[in-house]
Order: structure tokens, then C-alpha cells, then sequence
């Protein structure tokens, strides 16, 4: 028997190498391979002898050669094959054990080259691994060291049976394929709704179920070398219960909505929808934990409680502390939490939230840049639909009304449009000194998500900016708005019936601006 080793991650080779060696196989090896085993002294037979061809192209080539491909894919018991291979001359290769340039760790490496990006595309080792899994019933394709050890135990035992021969191709097949996407990803550069489309995925973590019980779940991590690992995809886990499915949209819809703000900002999340939220200077030792409380106090503090906390600032004692011992404004006791996810974590204020309860899950996860292009995918049945992510921030609006808002309300503005792009359609958010005091999420009509939001609000209302995901096309959502003492309101517009709007807007006394963009989300 015959193996052919020629892994680039050379882990736990001279252990392998040395038991097939012990089970009467002879090792062919390459390059770094060949060298690697020689200085452990195990036998090998280097490629350019078992070819009669030396390497070429300084290394380009040495195994696209038909002794290794004849060796590798000639089927055993084939008439046809078998003569030709007796004709050749050529002698099987029964085990492949390969892996692949380290293509990402070059180009992801700061100062890298394009000249280094092409050298480090494998050629050969593809090849290889292809042809030892498509030609799995007799080769055994090895692309894992950690599948070394019960590969050598089979062997000992008398062989590596079929269902382990097809899981191992099917394992070569993939890591081939992700390889290749990240290539044509590189390559591709900013490019990003190309005619074909692969993704490359790593699995985090198989989940208890997904989104109901009787839904098998997982957490997978997009893989990329060009947009760096950020968001819930990059969380560290330090703490608490494993996170769900449903812990995991909700984490990332927290996350995602402080991380649109420059400035320190704290948000609770119920169901992905914003429950509480607040943004503003963040001044003293106590900074994160007042803005904390003003989110909880002004906004919705009977949905915060089993909600996600996210704060777009590094935890610190003062915010852990309110975390851990601030009450219910409605219930009374201690606040309950699903998870706190935070970019970072002073290591005392880490160890002091943890006492709150063994199953809060806290999370670090890193901002990463908000304005970077990147898609978001939505599975329909038979497919998926894919788009650029909302990163726009719209902060220059037209004013279409005769009331001019005051700076005060400029400011809300900006804010009720930015959380309202994180509202489920058709959504309406009410935003008072920078804190999210309403919001109506999800409803067929947008007045109805307009009095939902006035309802939850009620006296704070008075004052306060009202923000519309898309446009008002009927005046009733400004209407209500304004009959609950909101004084500014941002939307769309773009409506046939923007005149309506703009005239009950001036009849109340209300400023309407515009931005010509909508934050429609599904």
C-alpha cells in the first residue's frame, strides 16, 4: 500500500507517517513534506523519484503528473483501467493526505501582494484531493489531521469502511470548495452581486434547535478575506448558557443598531425590535451606566425585561454594576437579561457581572465598521435573495414644512431615523433628548404602528421627533403623531399625496422633513 502525504499544516504527520509506515506502507512526500520526515527519520520516497520528473517552475509543479493522477484515480477491478495502468506502468496511491496553501493568511496579512496572492493559489493540492475523493472506494482522501488518529486505528483494525471513505471525500470536496470561493472572493475584489455567488461558512456551534423545538439549528461564522470578522459572526462567549437561534438574531439586531452610532449608546432588544435605547455624551465614571438607565426608565421597561442588552462601548464597573443590581422600574425586582454584548470588557467589571447569574450569556464582539459594504441574505423557499446591507445614514434632510425644527429636534431626528432603519416594518419610533420613548413595529398599516407608539409614549410624547421607515402617504400617521405633542417628524417622502402631508404638517404646527431614502426591514 501507498500514501501520498503533501499537507501544508504538517500537524501530526511524523506520528502518521511513522504508524502507516509501521502497517508496511511506503511514503511518497514533497518539498517541506519529504524534508519534515527525513529529519524525523521515517522512509520516503520523494514525488520527483516515484515520477521520474523533477519539480518544475520552482515548484509550480511537481505532482500534475499522470503517475500521481493515474495513481490516484484508476479504478481497482476495472478491466479497462487495469490494463491501462499495467501499459503505463503506473503503481496506485491508495491514501492522499493533503491540505492547501495558506491563501487567506497571506492576503489577510497586512502589506501583502497580489504577486504573493498568486502564489499562494494552489494548483496541485487541489487536484490531488479531488481526484483522491472522487476515487474515494479505493483511496482514502485525508484533508484534516485531526482525522489521522481514527484513520490509523482503522487500518490497525483491518480498514476504513465505506461510510468513513464517503464522509472523508465529501470533507475533501468542501475544503476545496471554500478554498476556492475565498480565491474567487480575493479576486473578485469590490464586486458584490456577481452572476455566480458561493459562500464560505465555518460552523460555531450545532444548537439545542432552532428557531422552535422541533427545528435542528446551527451558528455558522461568514468567512472572508476581504471584510474582517465583526458583529455576532467575531463574539467571544464569556459567560452563561449557549446561545440559542433565537439568541443569536436578537444578539446581532442589538449589535447591529448601537454599532450605527458614533457616539456612546446603549440599546435593549425584544424579538430583534428595539424596546429601549438611548444615545448621547457618556461623561464620568458613571457615563454607560446613566445612559443605561435612561434607556430602561424612558423607553419600554416591561419588554426590556428578558431582552438583550448591547452597548456600542467597552463594559466598565460602573455599567456592570447597574446591569447586575439595577430594579424593574415596573415589577420592582432585580432587571433579567438573556445576554450583554459589548466590544470589549474591563476585566474587573467582567468578573462582577458574571455574579449577576450563571445563565446570563456575555458576549464581546468586535464593531467593526458600520459604513462597510457588505451583503445581508434572506432563505426563501428554492433560494435566497440577496442584497448590499442599509449601512446609509441619511443626516442632511430636506425641510418641506414652514415650521423649521430646532436644534434640539435636528438632533432627535437623526436619531429616530437611524433606530427606525433596526424597527420592523412598517415602523414608527418616537425619540426624546436622544432615548427612544415609542415605537409601533410590524403592523399592515402605518397608523397603527404610529399609535402604538404615541400609547407607550403618552405625556413624554410632548416634544419629541417621530421617524417613518418609508414614506406617510396618508396624513392620519402625522395626525396622530401630532395630537400626542410630537413636534418634528422625518420620513421618506416621495408619496403622490406628499402635499396632504406637508399641509397638516403646517395646519399643526408640526415640522416635516424628507430624505429621499427608506429603511424598509422585513
Amino acid at each position: 500500500m501507498r500514501a501520498l502525504l503533501a499537507p501544508y499544516d504538517k500537524a501530526g504527520l511524523v506520528e502518521f507517517a511513522r504508524g502507516l509506515v509501521a502497517l508496511g506502507w511506503e511514503i511518497l512526500a514533497t518539498g517541506g513534506t519529504q524534508r519534515a520526515l527525513e529529519e524525523a527519520s521515517v522512509p520516503v520516497t520523494p514525488v520527483a523519484e516515484f515520477t521520474g520528473s523533477p519539480e518544475m517552475l520552482e515548484g509550480r509543479v511537481k505532482t500534475l503528473h499522470p503517475r500521481i493522477h493515474g495513481g490516484l484515480l484508476y479504478r481497482r477491478g476495472h478491466a479497462g483501467d487495469e490494463a491501462e495502468v499495467a501499459a503505463h506502468g503506473l503503481a496506485s496511491i491508495d491514501l492522499l493526505a493533503g491540505n492547501l496553501y495558506p491563501f487567506v493568511a497571506t492576503v489577510t496579512r497586512a502589506g501583502a501582494t497580489f504577486e504573493e496572492a498568486l502564489e499562494n493559489i494552489d494548483i496541485g493540492g487541489p487536484a490531488m484531493i479531488r481526484s483522491a475523493a472522487k476515487n474515494h472506494p479505493s483511496v482514502i482522501p485525508i484533508v484534516d489531521p485531526a482525522d489521522y488518529p481514527a484513520i490509523l486505528e482503522a487500518l490497525r483494525a483491518g480498514g476504513v469502511d465505506a461510510t468513513t471513505r464517503r464522509a472523508l471525500a465529501a470533507k475533501a470536496f468542501q475544503h476545496v470548495a471554500r478554498y476556492d470561493t475565498l480565491v474567487a472572493e480575493y479576486l473578485r475584489g469590490e464586486e458584490l452581486l456577481p452572476a455566480e455567488l458561493t459562500l464560505a461558512m465555518t460552523r460555531l456551534e450545532e444548537l439545542r434547535y432552532g428557531e422552535n423545538p422541533h427545528q435542528p439549528g446551527a451558528f455558522y461564522r461568514f468567512d472572508s478575506v476581504r471584510v474582517p470578522v465583526e458583529g455576532i459572526g467575531g463574539a467571544v462567549q464569556h459567560h452563561g448558557k449557549a446561545l440559542s437561534f433565537v439568541n443569536i438574531l436578537d444578539a446581532d439586531a442589538a449589535f447591529n443598531l448601537v454599532a450605527d452610532f458614533p457616539a456612546p449608546a446603549v440599546a435593549i432588544i425584544k424579538h430583534t425590535n428595539p424596546c429601549c435605547f438611548a444615545t448621547g455624551p457618556a461623561e464620568g465614571a458613571d457615563g454607560l451606566a446613566r445612559l443605561f438607565e435612561r434607556a430602561l426608565v424612558e423607553g419600554d421597561p416591561v419588554s426590556a425585561y428578558g431582552g438583550i442588552v448591547a452597548v456600542n462601548r467597552p463594559l466598565d464597573m460602573a455599567l456592570a454594576t447597574a446591569l447586575r443590581d439595577v430594579l424593574s422600574p415596573v415589577h420592582g425586582g432585580r432587571m433579567f437579561y438573556e445576554i450583554v454584548i459589548v466590544p470589549d470588557a474591563d476585566p474587573e467589571a467582567l468578573e462582577h457581572l458574571k455574579k449577576k447569574s450563571r445563565d446570563l450569556r456575555i458576549l464581546t464582539a468586535p464593531l467593526g465598521d458600520p459604513q462597510r459594504p457588505r451583503l445581508d441574505f434572506r432563505a426563501v423557499r428554492g433560494g435566497a435573495v440577496v442584497q448590499a446591507a442599509d449601512v446609509s445614514e441619511e443626516r442632511d434632510s430636506e425641510v418641506v414644512s414652514q415650521r423649521q425644527p430646532t436644534q434640539e429636534e435636528r438632533s432627535d431626528l437623526v436619531t429616530a431615523w437611524a433606530v427606525c432603519k433596526h424597527v420592523k416594518s412598517n415602523g414608527i419610533v418616537l425619540v426624546k433628548d436622544g432615548v427612544l420613548i415609542g415605537m409601533g413595529a410590524g403592523q399592515p398599516n402605518r397608523v397603527q404602528s404610529a399609535r402604538l407608539a404615541v400609547e407607550q409614549a403618552g405625556d413624554r410624547a410632548r416634544g419629541a421627533a417621530c421617524a417613518s421607515d418609508a414614506l406617510i402617504p396618508f396624513p392620519d400617521t402625522i395626525e396622530v403623531a401630532a395630537a400626542a405633542g410630537v413636534t418634528a417628524v422625518v420620513h421618506t417622502g416621495g408619496s403622490i399625496r406628499d402635499d396632504e402631508s406637508v399641509a397638516t404638517a403646517d395646519r399643526l404646527g408640526v415640522s416635516l422633513l424628507t430624505t429621499g431614502v427608506r429603511h424598509f426591514r422585513h
